[in-house]
Order: structure tokens, then C-alpha cells, then sequence
């Protein structure tokens, strides 16, 4: 395997030097986080599931209109991406009461939200992500209100889609995050895309009929099976690998 260039790792990813100008490898990774990196453990085959899982998504969302950064998968493990600019913000969408919000707000958790909501976060592990308004997002620079406009429509309409898609084969989607970057174009165009992954890591997934958790909360709450429930999303999606989720290396960086 080409050696690459590592330019970032993440709690879930590695991001190393595409083959083209403007392209990013990335690698998932099994590692996994909870409450902001405090808590950390590795769930086998995790990787290899969310790269097909965000895969199968993304291209779902690029059928209906909705830019993505991402360009095609690899491998078991890797993806290429268009390289962007991130936009610094979390973008937490809400159907059902869950998390932080039931924590907040003492909303039992299962209650359906009277619509969706949209919550924003600042991009920061060293600040536990706080929550943000849109003045917050204008008035530090982080986007413009086109921007935002263009990411609270964009959400919302993703929500919209993921939420049939999932029902679909009877999983609700009870919440997620959305990152976006900017992507540069040789024109100088600036068009705004969906960026880092969909997956269990950063969607809540109930099951329709039980509401057994079928996302990292299984990892959060020390709830266990967890490696099946990823499993079970692929399996209802239609794309768990015939061999399953098996291992491979990462590419060998130069540092």
C-alpha cells in the first residue's frame, strides 16, 4: 500500500493526503468516545461498518440534490473525500426527546419533540462543544447568515429523507449530527457541503417496534452488543460486507 501523509487524527478518523490535489483519504477507525472523549474504548469492526454505512448514506442524500464532500469508498476502511474547509459548528437535529436535551430541558426521554429542532454547537473537545445561537456563529465569524440559512435548510431537508429512508426498514431516527465544509472550487466559487460521516457514531437509531438502541449509546450506557446493532443497521440497510466486518491496517504515514 502507497505511503501517505497523515495530516489528522480524530477520536473516530484519520485524515491522511489524498492521491489528487483537493482529495482526502479517510480512514475509520474502531476507536470509540463518549461525554467528549472522557470516556474511550474500541468496538471491533466499527470502522469497517460506518465507512460502508456513511457510504451508502451519502450517496443516498447525492440522488436527492444534497452536496457532499464525499467522492467514492476505497476500501474495507477508507474513503476518498473532496478536501473542505470545516465550518466550525455542530449541527444537532432532534425528532425525539434523547440525551442532553431530556437531561436540560426533564423531558422523558422517547417523547416525540412537537417538531424537529436544530441545536448548534461550537467545534471545540477543549470547550465540550458548548451550545451556540446563530448570533454566536455571525458575530464570531464562523458563517455568514447565508450560510446558516443554507445549513438550517439543508438539515432539515436531510432529516427529512433519513427519516423516511430509516423508517423504511423500521428504525427511527431520533437524532444526529450534521458537520459541513466549504468546498473551494478553481472558479472561485464557495459551495457549502456535507462533510464528515453518517453513521451510529453520530445518529441515534431506535428500533420502531422495541426502541432497543441501535447506535453509541449502546457504548455510552454500558448497554453491551454493541458490534451487533451496527451490525443490524448495515444488515437493514442492505450492506453488511459478505465477510463481515473484519480488519484491515491503515496506509503507513510519513510524518
Amino acid at each position: 500500500m502507497p505511503r501517505r501523509k497523515q495530516i489528522y487524527e480524530g477520536k473516530a478518523k484519520i485524515l491522511y493526503q489524498g492521491p489528487e490535489p483537493g482529495t482526502i483519504v479517510q480512514y475509520f477507525k474502531d476507536d470509540a468516545t463518549a461525554f467528549n472523549n472522557k470516556k474511550k474504548g474500541t468496538i471491533t469492526g466499527k470502522g469497517v461498518l460506518n465507512n460502508r454505512i456513511s457510504e451508502y448514506l451519502m450517496q443516498q442524500l447525492e440522488e436527492i440534490g444534497i452536496a457532499t464532500h464525499f467522492i467514492r469508498r476505497l476500501n474495507m476502511r477508507e474513503q476518498l473525500v473532496r478536501e473542505v474547509e470545516i465550518v466550525p459548528i455542530e449541527v444537532v437535529v432532534r425528532n425525539i426527546a434523547a440525551g442532553s436535551i431530556s437531561e436540560k430541558f426533564s423531558i422523558p426521554e422517547g417523547t416525540r419533540l412537537p417538531r424537529s429542532i436544530v441545536e448548534y454547537y461550537y467545534k471545540s473537545d477543549e470547550l465540550d462543544d458548548p451550545p451556540i445561537s446563530e448570533e454566536h456563529i455571525t458575530g464570531f465569524g464562523w458563517a455568514s447568515i447565508h450560510e446558516i440559512d443554507e445549513i438550517l435548510n439543508t438539515s432539515l431537508r436531510i432529516n427529512d429523507f433519513l427519516m423516511g429512508l430509516f423508517l423504511g426498514i423500521g428504525i427511527r431516527l431520533v437524532d444526529f449530527k450534521l458537520e459541513y465544509g466549504r468546498l473551494y472550487h478553481d472558479n472561485g466559487e464557495i459551495q457549502l457541503v456535507l462533510a464528515d460521516e453518517l453513521s451510529p457514531d453520530n445518529c441515534r437509531l431506535w428500533d420502531v417496534n422495541t426502541n432497543e438502541k441501535m447506535d453509541k449509546d449502546r457504548f455510552r450506557r454500558d448497554l453491551g452488543n454493541i458490534e451487533e446493532a451496527y451490525q443490524e443497521v448495515a444488515r437493514r440497510l442492505g450492506i453488511l460486507p459478505e465477510s463481515g466486518p473484519g480488519d484491515i491496517q491503515g496506509p503507513d504515514t510519513l510524518q
